[in-house]
């Protein structure tokens, strides 16, 4: 009850912490931006500054002049302030485009300063020149405003003013520059070119007052009307004190008008005579220029200053307010918790104990139960469930009494289940006897056939009907083994392991494609004779039936030191993806229950339950050729053991004999299948793979004298009918049911 409140607290005071912490940054960038402001207009003020103070001194040739070095290097200490101000400016797109702007500027800015006023930037170009740089900078104005009631019309207002600036100063600049110069000198139209370009920044000086009246406030205005009459007092100022200080020295002095008649004058084509006689020279104008471009510096600067201020005051303001709403939330948090874990207390006991009591039943006792429903029958498990020691009668012994009653039903559910698995297993396992004993009266009856037919076109005829019945007969021992029976019968002496894999080669369809070489002396034991046969069947089923019908089955083995005996079946079908890998050998490790799934990998379970039985370990790997699969099957020492001779018997020879030519013939070699040397006792050669443990070390040795009896070879006599004629005699044998091996013979 009280976590709800406390979630909702924790997160609406999140918000605002988050919202002040955001400000707080938004504010910081603020600041960092109206600092990369301030040093622009500065260095865009002083650069411009620089062309006008050069003027005079460069039309004069003096390149090296105090006043002309002064300039630019206050301009270049105006730049490195601005790179300072780079560094530590948001990293933002818009910021970024402008200073990539500025950028290109300046590289052109040494070309401009050693062209300045010579025969490559005649005219007026060394003037405009300068706006390279000077513009660029003056744009970064427009990124100002935060905290204002209006940022667009903030960084309007001050952009207005700096192009007003900008207009003043060429003014300065070019009008200095027609009364300084020798016109005498100038290319024919080279005049009208600086008079027009004159007139039209005087034009523009006074669009940009009108945008900085539309764009700026009431104060701005009284602001800009306040520095103009403060430089026309300034300027009356200096006409009288150089009207008396010509007095002083005897000089005549021609007072010169305002700065509007000056600009009127120049614009108008006068001569330099005719201007002079008016009192208008070089210095006069430069003086009285000067006095508006400082006035309009001065705007600007309160305008920059004013967004750098009051960017801080709102960085502070929520720098203090996130810290105080993250004090209060933590604080706030705190108390809650506090009282929360205070109410807990007093009814945690219970609680607690009807958690775990839950808690045990649901992760132990619940699933155990129903693994134990799930491996054994119904009746041989109590399905009755300890009730929760929980006796109260308050809500909390009703919760306890609920959970009981679920815990009863899931379990009376999973003993259902359990039964209803089992009834299936019953008529899997009654269908799968009924059958089989048809199919050996099927295949007595074919062998009754066989031994009686003369004609060899029929005996073959015969002898595919007896092995498909042979095949038959093994897809019903697949519904035994889904049942969960074992063999009614088994055999009561061991059998060599090259028997029990020619009879499992035997019932598969392409029996003929399947080749072994390299199969050591080795007995099985009898109890598990009829298991591997039918094991071992399927997976040859499975790699011949995903390979190419023109490709081999190999089949080798290999006796390890400790007693273990390793075999592989080599396929080259196309093989399987790495966690198609991992899905089938978790299954043939760990059988699941059956189910619905089992139908789709039917061979795979049944793989996986006949290995269980007797401690096989069956795993498969990528071919180690270009394509293909690999099956692993590690029988352990339990079932097998070496015999008695030490050499192979002649039939083993020959077939290795056979294969080993075959293979040559292919540029294969045996050898490649067989180890070259033994592996070191207690490994099993194969930790390229895994590293298996097959029997623990309490597993008592295997039991040789087992004696029991089963009928697996119902058609092997007539498997090795099928290569010679029906006159020839048949002899005995033991395995399951061979295949013709004229192939290896």
């Amino acid at each position: 009850m009280l976590l709800i409140p406390v979630v909702i607290a924790l997160v609406l005071g999140g918000i605002r912490v988050k919202h002040s912490v955001d400000t707080w940054q938004a504010a910081d960038d603020a600041v960092r931006v109206a600092e990369l402001v301030q040093a622009a207009n500065k260095y865009a003020s002083d650069a411009i500054n620089e062309r006008d103070v050069s003027v005079i001194p460069l039309l004069k040739g003096e390149r090296t002049a105090a006043a002309v070095v002064q300039a630019r290097r206050t301009t270049d200490e105006d730049a490195k302030a601005f790179d300072r101000a780079v560094a530590r400016m948001p990293q933002n797109s818009g910021l970024l485009r402008r200073v990539g702007l500025v950028r290109a500027g300046e590289k052109q800015l040494p070309t401009v300063r050693a062209n300045a006023f010579t025969s490559r930037l005649a005219g007026v170009q060394t003037e405009e020149s300068y706006h390279l740089v000077q513009h660029p900078l003056m744009e970064i104005s427009n990124e100002l405003g935060f905290g204002s009631n209006n940022q667009a019309s903030f960084g309007r207002t001050l952009y207005a003013i700096s192009l007003t600036q900008a207009a003043e100063s060429l003014i300065r600049s070019i009008g200095t520059h027609l009364l300084a110069e020798d016109r005498g000198t100038l290319a024919p139209g080279e005049l009208d070119t600086q008079l027009a370009s004159f007139r039209s920044y005087a034009y523009l000086e006074k669009v940009a007052l009108q945008e900085y009246a539309g764009a700026g406030t009431a104060d701005d205005m009284a602001r800009l009307r306040k520095a103009l009459t403060a430089a026309a007092a300034q300027g009356e100022q200096q006409r009288a004190d150089a009207a008396a200080n010509a007095r002083a020295a005897g000089r005549s002095y021609v007072a010169p008008p305002d700065l509007d008649k000056m600009v009127g004058e120049i614009a108008a084509g006068r001569t330099t005579a005719q201007l002079t006689a008016e009192g208008i020279t070089p210095e006069s104008f430069f003086a009285a220029s000067t006095l508006g471009f400082d006035a309009y510096r001065s705007i600007e600067v309160h305008l920059t200053d004013t967004a750098l201020a009051g960017a801080r005051d709102i960085a502070d303001d929520a720098r203090r307010d996130a810290i105080i709403n993250a004090v209060l939330v933590i604080a706030s948090v705190l108390l809650a918790f506090l009282l929360a874990a205070w109410v807990a207390r007093t009814m945690s006991r219970r609680m607690r104990r009807l958690s775990a009591s839950a808690i045990e039943i649901a992760g132990q006792r619940l699933p155990a139960l129903i693994t134990r429903l799930s491996r054994a029958a119904p009746v041989q498990v109590d399905p009755r469930v300890a009730p929760i020691p929980i006796t109260s009668t308050d809500e909390i012994g009703e919760v306890a009494r609920a959970f009981d009653h679920v815990h009863r039903e899931a379990v009376r559910l999973a003993a259902e289940q359990a039964l209803l698995r089992g009834n299936i297993n019953t008529i899997f396992t009654n269908l799968s006897r009924r059958n089989q004993s048809l199919i050996e009266r099927q295949l007595a009856l074919i062998t009754h056939l066989e031994d009686h037919e003369t004609d060899p076109d029929q005996l073959e005829n015969l002898f595919r009907l007896d092995h498909l019945a042979t095949r038959v007969r093994r897809n019903g021992e697949n519904l035994l083994v889904l049942g969960g029976e074992k063999p009614a019968h088994q055999w009561d002496r061991p059998l060599p392991l090259i028997d029990v894999i020619r009879a499992a080669s035997s019932e598969v369809e392409q029996y003929e494609r399947i080749t072994f070489s390299g199969i050591p002396e080795a007995e099985i034991h009898g109890r598990a004779v009829t298991d591997l046969v039918h094991l071992l069947a399927e997976l040859l089923e499975n790699a011949t039936s995903f390979s190419s019908p023109h490709s081999e089955v190999r089949v080798t083995a290999v006796h390890l030191p400790d007693g273990r005996i390793m075999l592989e079946i080599h396929d080259q079908g196309i093989g399987l993806p790495a966690e198609d890998f991992a899905m089938i050998n978790r299954k043939l490790a760990n059988p699941p229950t059956v189910d619905a799934e089992i139908s789709q990998h039917m061979g795979l379970f049944v793989v996986g339950r006949l290995a269980g039985r007797h401690g096989i370990r069956v795993q498969l790997r990528p071919g180690g050729e270009q394509s293909g699969t690999t099956s692993l099957v590690m029988l352990p020492d339990t079932i097998t053991y070496r015999t008695a001779a030490e050499e192979p018997d002649t039939e083993t020879l020959a077939l290795a004999a056979v294969t080993e030519a075959s293979s040559s013939r292919h540029g294969i070699s045996t050898a490649s299948f067989i180890p070259q040397e033994a592996p070191p006792l207690g490994l099993d050669g194969f930790q390229g793979y895994e590293a298996w443990n097959d029997r623990p070390a309490d597993t008592p040795p295997p039991n040789r004298d087992e004696n029991a009896r089963t009928p697996r070879a119902k058609g092997a006599r007539s498997r090795r009918r099928a290569r010679r004629s029906p006159k020839q005699e048949s002899s005995p044998d033991v395995s399951r049911s061979a295949p013709p091996w004229g192939t290896v013979e």
